[in-house]
């Protein structure tokens, strides 16, 4: 199996956990939200960085629009990358090991919908999402924008 340097989660004998390469991003309305992903029809709901699964006709960048704009209905660019981390989970019963690309994002236009039909768009300060993101690597990835963030010149 392919570890990245970063591994959150944790394996269960007896399971393979498939690799799938992910990639996933946060993305800022102004200096107090980010985009967060509210999945479900009925609470209790599950909360992640908007993002998902590469297809083997993607490269990560388009990957990453297309996933915004499906659970989100957001247009987003990737700026840059923010860390790269591993998450094993277990997905509708099956046991991944999501090797995930975290990028900032630029927000082009919030025109649109999300075509996924449990996913809703919510905006939440970075330090509540962290917090409510399902995934560790998502707080992770939430934590080091915010540090990164607060290093950077202004």
């Amino acid at each position: 199996m392919t570890r990245f340097a970063l591994q959150f989660g944790q394996t269960q004998p007896g399971l393979v956990f498939v690799e799938r390469m992910s990639v996933y991003g946060v993305c800022a309305r102004g200096e107090r939200e980010i985009a967060i992903v509210r999945i479900g029809r009925d609470a209790p709901f599950e909360y992640d960085l908007p993002g998902g699964g590469i297809e083997h006709d993607e490269d990560e960048a388009g990957a990453l629009i297309r996933e915004f704009s499906e659970e989100t209905g957001l247009t987003v660019w990737p700026n840059r990358i923010i860390g790269r981390a591993g998450q094993y989970w277990i997905n509708k019963g099956e046991p991944r090991n999501s090797l995930s690309t975290f990028y900032e994002v630029e927000l082009s236009a919030s025109d649109g919908d999300p075509t996924e039909p449990d996913h809703k768009l919510v905006w939440m300060a970075p330090s509540e999402a962290a917090l409510i993101v399902r995934h560790e690597s998502h707080a992770w990835a939430i934590l080091h924008w915010i540090r990164a963030r607060r290093a950077a010149p202004r």
